[in-house]
């Protein structure tokens, strides 16, 4: 059966996540009215995402490294993305990552006061990655780099269960047509199967978001049918966590997300690094 390999410290896997930092994610977010910038809610929807890959890492003796992570961002230029003492890595050990927050927040978030009402409670927000918007969308070469890495990574870790890459942006890739590059990075793999590359697509559009699907035919445009065209099915475990949490996943579903609201965006991230396998 592939992507069954066991997750452990001796045989870890790796999320390797492509952020689109071009200068159109300053733009307001539109799905679900939101008025914040794009590069603020996927820098939000990251941070939260690692720190809960470093909880779901966290023992009694400490942060066991289940996972080595990476944060490619491309925009002005392409490279490691991470922020303070992991700046320039391009993979770092989970415990490393919990470790080394380049900073933490004291942010608040809204709690039900036991009364009916909702007050605000001060957490802490620990941040790795931060938002930026410039330049143009260099996807080919994010995708190559990714490939990259992988190739590097993947002959010292030969039964790990695949690397998991989760590109996400918000226009056309303006470096030429990525499929070449996502055809050769889905093409590597571990001994339990090939990477896996999913796509989340973030308009500044109002509508419905398309989770999930198992065809092109209802997605709006090209751009969006090769974005389709480029993402991994999903796992028969991310198929059926999926089903769980209410979306009408099939065994054709792709691993592709267009038009998301932030909370879709959450939920695909969850369901996308979901270990169930960790020892």
């Amino acid at each position: 059966m592939p992507y069954s390999a066991e997750i452990s410290r001796a045989n870890p896997s790796c999320f390797l996540f492509l952020i689109d930092q071009s200068g159109s994610m300053e733009d307001p977010f539109g799905a679900g009215g939101s008025s914040r910038k794009k590069a603020d809610l996927v820098a939000d929807a990251i941070n939260r995402l690692l720190q809960n890959l470093v909880i779901k890492c966290a023992k009694e003796e400490g942060i066991r490294d289940y996972f080595h992570v990476g944060v490619i961002g491309y925009g002005e230029k392409v490279g490691p993305a991470l922020g303070g003492a992991l700046a320039g890595r391009e993979l770092a050990p989970i415990s490393d990552i919990g470790n080394l927050p380049a900073r933490v927040e004291q942010r608040t978030k809204k709690v039900e006061d036991g009364a009916g009402g909702l007050i605000d409670q001060a957490i802490r927000f620990p941040v790795w990655f931060d938002p930026i918007g410039h330049g143009a969308t260099p996807m080919c070469q994010a995708l190559t780099q990714a490939h990259t890495i992988l190739s590097n990574w993947l002959p010292q870790h030969a039964d790990s269960f695949p690397p998991i890459v989760i590109n996400i942006t918000d226009g056309e890739a303006t470096d030429g047509n990525p499929t070449a590059a996502a055809t050769a990075l889905r093409a590597l793999e571990s001994n339990d199967g090939n990477v896996l590359l999913f796509n989340i697509h973030l308009s500044s559009k109002g509508g419905s978001p398309i989770e999930f699907p198992d065809t092109p035919a209802n997605l709006p445009d090209q751009y969006a049918q090769l974005m389709f065209d480029l993402s991994s099915t999903l796992t028969a475990t991310m198929r059926s966590i999926a089903q769980q949490e209410g979306y009408a996943a099939s065994e054709s579903s792709r691993g592709f997300v267009f038009n998301a609201d932030m909370v879709s965006v959450i939920k695909f991230l969850d369901i996308g690094t979901r270990p169930s396998n960790l020892r």
